[in-house]
Parts: structure tokens; sequence; C-alpha cells
């Protein structure tokens, strides 16, 4: 069976996600919208895309797609789910699902009303190394955890590549945030408590570029730090570390893949790196491999009706716990969620 996706957005992000979907058997992209329609014609002629839109709502009712794939800044997005609602046609959407949890709520409780699928494209938890680190986790290797901690701390130039970032009044916890805290519901579960603090370094940018936050779930206190103002020597590119303590011993996931478990008879470690596509930028590689994971997943639900793991209805799980980041360094207060 082929999936007749249709792609709305040709910025930054746009470049590899139509790259992944190349990767999977079975999917064909049939139409591009972008609101600058010379741009849509320079990447829909580099994939080879046949149809080429200004107008979404024209798209839809002229190629009648299988799904959407909204590819586009989060202020944009509601409009988008709202029109495939409309059309009832399943709607992927990229992370942040939303610029607020009202508006969030609103696209999930749209998309359910019409009966009609939505799902984020969350791919961090789709990293190799973070996957084998689950594997771990689930096997019980190192016992029960009680204490963990998640790093992503950069001086990547991220703004090079996405200007738009730094006219953020949000920014760290809704880019990063997004994808970091949902690795911690991934790796641990969902969260009852969290508290957060936050800061801008870097004087050029409207938002926040750093953030930490602690999460407590269960018995287990897991910390999460983020930051784009970082000048550590193992932080260049964007890669997620994460060390867990257990009572039967540890976990450390840390620079170029490499993941440690400690126990009673010592140290195993072992390298766990991505596939590598041609397409996916060097400094990207670990990020760009997990969208073809992600898409291989949202795939199954498009074709079979089975749950991808970031549906809409999970995802927003994450979404508020960005927006209880927020309130909670608002209110220098913890949140009982």
């Amino acid at each position: 069976m082929t999936v007749r996706i249709a792609v709305f957005g040709t910025g930054f992000w746009a470049r590899y996600q139509l790259a992944a979907w190349r990767e999977l058997e079975g999917v064909e992209i049939v139409a591009l919208y972008n609101r600058t329609h010379a741009k849509a014609l320079a990447m829909a002629e580099y994939f080879g895309i046949p149809a080429v839109y200004a107008d979404p709502e024209q798209l839809i009712i002229r190629e009648q797609p299988d799904a959407i794939d909204i590819i586009t800044d989060a202020d944009s997005h509601a409009q988008f789910v709202a029109l495939a609602a409309k059309h009832r046609i399943p709607v992927i959407c990229q992370k942040p699902l939303a610029p607020t949890l009202g508006q969030a709520q609103a696209m999930l409780q749209g998309c359910a009303a019409a009966n009609v699928p939505l799902i984020v494209h969350e791919n961090w938890r789709w990293q190799t190394p973070l996957r084998e680190l689950k594997r771990q986790l689930g096997a019980g290797l190192i016992g029960t955890p009680f204490r963990a901690r998640i790093q992503f701390a950069s001086s990547f130039p991220v703004f090079e590549n996405q200007p738009f970032l730094r006219d953020l009044e949000q920014f760290i916890l809704t880019d990063m945030g997004s994808h970091i805290l949902d690795c911690a519901r991934f790796l641990f579960g969902d969260a009852q408590r969290l508290y957060c603090q936050i800061a801008r370094v870097n004087p050029t940018i409207r938002g926040e570029d750093v953030a930490t936050v602690l999460l407590t779930q269960g018995n287990l206190a897991c910390t999460c730090e983020m930051s784009y103002a970082s000048r550590l020597e193992h932080e260049r590119f964007p890669e997620t570390y994460v060390v867990v303590e257990g009572s039967e011993g540890s976990l450390e996931l840390g620079p170029d893949y490499w993941i440690r478990r400690t126990d009673a008879q010592g140290t195993l470690a072992r390298r766990y790196p991505p596939p590598h596509y041609s397409w996916a930028d060097p400094a990207y590689d670990l990020v760009h491999a997990s969208i073809v994971s992600c898409n291989a997943n949202i795939l199954e639900q498009l074709r079979t009706g089975t749950l991808a793991e970031t549906h809409a209805a999970d995802n927003f799980k994450t979404i508020q716990l960005v927006f209880a980041a927020y309130e909670s360094a608002r209110t220098g207060q913890a949140i009982i969620l």
C-alpha cells in the first residue's frame, strides 16, 4: 500500500524530512505547499515532486492526499491542522504542536471530533543510543532507577540555519524542552512534580537559552538540563547525554554514542552509532537518522491504525510539562502535575 503524503512548509527541516520519507518504501510525496511559491518550486524540483501549491486548501482538494505532514512554524500549526480535520485527512505535525497549551488542546479536540488521526513528529526519542538506553533500563540491568540526569548543553550555532529562533519569546523550553522532556517521559514515565529555573545568557535573542527542570517521577528524581549558551569541549554537536543511577548499577550515555553500564562486576562499554544517510548533515547525523525511524513509526499508524508512539494525546503530556516549566520559572514554585 502506497501512502500519498502532501508536505506543508519548505523551510530548513523540510529538506531532511523529505529525504527521510524517501528512505521508506511505499511513500509518495505528491505535492508541496509553501506561501513563498518560488521556494516550494525549488524544493520540488530538487526532490522530483510533481505539484506545488501556494494555496493549501486547493492542494487538498486537487491532490486528495492520504496524509498531510506539517513542517511550518508553530504559530501556523493550528490553521493547517484544522484544515486537515475539515477534509478528514490524517495529519502529522512538527513539534511543538502549538505555541500555547490551550491551542494544543483545541487541536486535539478538533481532530477527535472529526475522527482524524493527529500525530506529532517528535523524533528525538528515536535516536539510536537513546533507544538502546531505554532497552537496557527496561531489561532491569541496573535495578530500580532512583536518580537521573538528561543533558543537552551546546554551543552549536542553531541561529545560523534557523534565524527565526532568535525572535521567540519562549525559546529553549519550547524548542529543546519539547525533545528533552519527552525523552524523560520516554525513559522514566510521567512526572508528578516539576520545578524549573530559566535564564537568558545570549543578549541578542528574546527568549531564554538556558533551562534546568527537576522532575519527580515516583521515587526517581530526574534533572533535565538544556542550554545553547554552554562552552564545553564535548558539546559542540546537538547530542543528548544521560546518566541513570539504579539500585544495582548505573548507565551513562556519553559523547560519540558510547553507553557505559557499571555494576558490581565492573564497567561494560559499547558504542551505538546511528545509521548514516548520504543526505544527512554530519553535524546533525544523529538527529537526521532519528527522523527516518520516527517516520517509519508514523507510517505504521497511517497504514494499520496502530498508534504511533508520539500520537497527539501522548505528546500532549509533554506539552503540559513544557508549559508547567514556564509557570514554575515564572512563579518560583514547584508545580504538582
